[in-house]
């Protein structure tokens, strides 16, 4: 039986040992196995190697006079991160191995070893490493200036979202991400997979809210044959079909409360226990969770674990609505036009520029998704090569208007008012009428958490001005 790893042809590798009779048998041994090899005496040679050749992966001793293993690792790994460099430590050595391991050591070998146990660390080394050049291959194919994966933008916002993603996918923690419905918050939780040290593992996704409560604890747990009536084979759950990957939760706030806890220690435990088994299961698995709740409101009203949240919340990334980056609209046009065209197998129509003026003036309720869905409509009922305006639907064909019965009473001053001043007011109002809770005011203002953080900071609003509103029973002046 040949223990020879798929693909090892042509595969070159660096071997560093001091001992001349190790570096020769090691040389010999996989020579014969159909790998390429180049040796060198000491570290100082090792790393001066690695600078002149490519290699496909590295085996180093542990211990060496002058630059031993540890260092040469930390060294190659500052001028070529994704070279794998394998350790070959003495027994009495292994825990100082698992920690370099901990450092980006790609696996150990404790000597004595077999030629069988070399030829597989060397094979499952080299694998990993070629799966991850495809992964990056592919990621570059999706990442331009203006787009990262399925997700586009060419305003700060949307950059500064795309930052982010890059930022948090190697780091392997929780990530809660929040958005108006129709933002995207799946495309961000496939990019920051798509990023990460799990890319080759499963991308599993689930809609809190569109599973019945009742069926909610299987989806997440699996259920052994007989758990429950219907229950006629044994299934595993979301988390188990996940384990290694990355487990996405969209709209996490519709939880009831008690799966919550139970959520909470899967996450704590890493374990989890299909209904009506009896063993626990152990789960590796990455937890990205997105909303479009306010969920420190959901807190306060007891409808969302506070801990939970924490755990959820390492890492938050907010996604703007669209009506906010209006700038965006033209390029997510062009994008939209040329899928639906190819979908529907015809050619893109072109898109006049009052067609354009009006899809950035409209907000957008329904965001990036509302956008596509009306392209899509436009492409279906265009008749020539362009669209003009009597192709959009009569709700893009209104003008913005102010003519809102919550505007009906409003009245300027009769010396006027300045833009920043009425701004002020009307959050002090919508935080008067909410009590100082931050998430109603949002709703009540069409803006985001995030916005309204950001212009409370901006017009230096303390809690006492809207507090003292609240205290007299009145609402503050325009004049004031």
């Amino acid at each position: 039986m040949s223990h020879e790893p798929t693909g090892t042809i042509e595969s070159h590798v660096l071997i560093v040992d001091d001992e001349a009779v190790q570096r020769e048998m090691l040389a010999g041994i996989l020579q014969r196995s159909g790998y390429r090899t180049t040796t060198a005496a000491d570290g100082a040679e090792g790393l001066e190697r690695i600078e002149q050749e490519d290699f496909d992966i590295v085996l180093v001793d542990q211990r060496m006079p002058q630059l031993g293993g540890l260092e040469l690792l930390a060294r190659a790994q500052q001028s070529h991160p994704f070279l794998p460099v394998i350790l070959m430590t003495a027994f009495g050595s292994v825990s100082d191995a698992v920690s370099a391991m901990k450092l980006g050591a790609a696996d150990y070998l404790t000597k004595p070893f077999e030629r069988e146990e070399l030829l597989l660390v060397l094979g499952k080394a080299i694998h990993q490493r070629r799966l991850e050049d495809e992964v990056r291959s592919l990621r570059g194919a999706f990442r331009g200036p203006h787009r990262l994966g399925g997700l586009l933008g060419a305003s700060r916002a949307m950059q500064d979202v795309f930052s982010m993603i890059e930022r948090v996918a190697r780091a392997g923690t929780s990530v809660l991400i929040r958005g108006e419905s129709g933002t995207g918050k799946e495309l961000v939780a496939r990019a920051i997979h798509a990023g990460s040290r799990r890319s080759s593992r499963p991308f599993v996704a689930l809609n809190c809210a569109a599973i019945p409560e009742s069926l909610l604890e299987s989806e997440f747990f699996g259920h052994e044959k007989g758990a429950f009536t219907g229950a006629v084979r044994a299934r595993p759950g979301r988390f188990e079909q996940a384990d290694g990957g990355t487990l996405f939760l969209d709209e996490i706030g519709a939880m009831r409360v008690d799966l919550q806890a139970k959520l909470l220690r899967v996450i704590q435990e890493r374990e989890v226990q299909r209904l009506g088994g009896e063993g626990n299961r152990s789960v590796d698995v990455r937890l990205l969770a997105a909303t479009s709740d306010d969920l420190e409101s959901a807190i306060r009203e007891r409808c969302f674990r506070e801990d939970l949240f924490y755990r959820l919340n390492v890492v938050p990334i907010e996604l703007p609505p669209l009506r906010e980056r209006a700038e965006d609209i033209p390029l997510l046009v062009e994008h939209f036009l040329e899928r639906s065209a190819l979908r529907l197998e015809r050619s893109a129509p072109r898109i006049g520029a009052d067609v354009l003026a009006r899809l950035q003036e409209y907000a957008w309720p329904g965001n990036v998704r509302e956008l596509e869905n009306c392209i899509e409509c436009l492409v279906v009922l265009s008749e020539g090569d362009s669209l003009s305006e009597r192709h959009l639907p009569p709700s893009l064909l209104q003008r913005p208007t102010l003519h809102d019965s919550a505007l009906d009473g409003f009245r300027l001053p009769p010396a006027g008012v300045s833009l920043p001043a009425l701004e002020r007011h009307l959050i002090l109002q919508a935080l008067t009428r909410t009590r100082g809770s931050i998430g109603p005011a949002t709703k009540i203002l069409g803006i985001s958490y995030k916005t309204l953080q950001y212009r409370i900071q901006k017009h230096g609003i303390q809690r006492e001005d809207f507090c003292r509103s609240l205290e007299v029973g009145r609402t503050v002046s325009l004049e004031s």
